[in-house]
């Protein structure tokens, strides 16, 4: 007998002639999340992914790590024993020794229909020993506890707990792309849902430090600490804002600070995503969220982009956005009090329609080429995880 997890997926199942490429992307980020947990082997096998567990491997620890990892419908804590049915008999015995319940049901799948049993034969032989050997009693209907009987060609799996995944894709089968995050609530959101679609994620972050503390800084690089469970290693590019933010406060008109903020930013971060091999910029704009964020601004902001700009939320309300941040772990952290970098000289009353006229003659007296290799040159990057 042995105990391992068995690790099941959902879409990865459907990608047709592609499948193997998903399953050992899969395979290499269980091994990336359990590093240090004292597992012994990840094994792929056709339908699923096997665990298998070292002497002084932490259990709890592999099932909490597991929980993190994209691509995973649900796995479970299973007891691998021959095929013979007396072996399955001592093995479901063992794994449900330690549950607590007062009613018990079997149920048996065969991927392999030669056993010489029948899936209905097989629980009626299980589910009698069990109630003869624990006193309980059997219940078809509402148990409270069911245990799985699982026959393969090779092996027999008992198990009694699914235990629920993430789901999505495995990280990195998507590519790359760059995530702008800026501390708030919204875009940490966002780059977990490109993770969950299978995007490794980088990082970049603007800040005005010192016209703002540096809480800014410091959040941000929790919050790819926190993303990087699914994520893994994570690049996070720094960017100086706050000189560049002055000139446009010199030398262009007020109410459109933040919309030529937002188009600068994106023209760094076209630049940092070809350093990084990204393939698209992602915010977590939300549309009228703010006054940034009407359609017509976006469009003004996206007319200088080489890139797509992927926004995830764009349809979420921000009660949607919160209670996702509160699921995935991000919120305590956003909402810690900080200084954006955007809400640094912002006007009282931002432009919420302006034209792509009015923003070129906006931006017709500023060196955008220089503003940009300025930045780029006090550009800081940091690996985080």
């Amino acid at each position: 007998m042995e105990d391992l997890f068995s690790v099941h997926y959902a879409e990865v199942g459907l990608k047709g002639k592609n499948r193997v490429f998903f399953e050992k992307r899969l395979v290499n980020n269980i091994k990336l999340a359990l590093r240090g947990t004292g597992y012994a082997e990840v094994e792929r096998l056709h339908d699923r992914i096997l665990v298998h567990l070292g002497q002084s491997a932490d259990i709890t620890e592999v099932k909490r790590r597991l929980q993190g990892v994209m691509g995973i419908a649900y796995f479970q804590l299973a007891c691998r024993t021959e095929r013979d049915i007396t072996a399955i008999k001592a093995a479901a015995l063992r794994h449900i020794q330690n549950d607590a319940y007062e009613s018990l049901k079997v149920e048996t799948r065969r991927t392999d229909k030669t056993f010489p049993l029948t899936s209905p034969q097989v629980s009626a032989e299980v589910g009698g020993y069990l109630v003869q050997e624990t006193g309980t009693r059997a219940d078809m209907h509402t148990p409270d506890l069911v245990c799985w009987v699982k026959i393969t060609h090779n092996a027999a799996y008992i198990s009694t707990e699914k235990i629920p995944g993430i789901g999505g894709l495995p990280v990195g089968v998507s590519g790359k792309v760059l995530v702008m995050l800026s501390g708030g609530i919204d875009s940490p959101v966002a780059a977990w849902q490109m993770i969950k679609r299978g995007a490794k994620a980088v990082f970049i972050h603007f800040y005005s430090y010192p016209y703002t503390d540096k809480a800014s800084l410091e959040k941000v690089i929790e919050l790819v600490e926190i993303l990087g469970v699914s994520n893994y290693r994570s690049t996070l590019y720094l960017v100086p804002f706050a000189e560049l933010q002055q000139v446009i406060v010199a030398e262009t008109p007020a109410p459109f600070r933040v919309v030529l903020y937002r188009r600068m930013m994106t023209r760094i971060a076209q630049r940092i995503a070809t350093l990084a091999n990204a393939e698209a910029l992602v915010t977590g704009e939300s549309l009228a969220q703010v006054a940034s964020q009407t359609l017509t601004n976006l469009r003004t902001i996206e007319a200088i982009a080489e890139l797509p700009i992927l926004r995830p939320l764009i349809g979420e309300d921000k009660a949607e956005i919160i209670e996702k941040a509160q699921r995935i772990g991000t919120f305590d952290v956003s909402t810690r009090p900080h200084q954006d970098c955007c809400s640094l000289f912002v006007p009282k009353h931002p432009a919420t329609r302006a034209s792509l006229t009015e923003l070129a003659d906006a931006e017709s007296s500023l060196d955008i080429d220089g503003l940009v290799e300025a930045a780029l040159n006090n550009l800081e990057k940091q690996v985080v995880g």
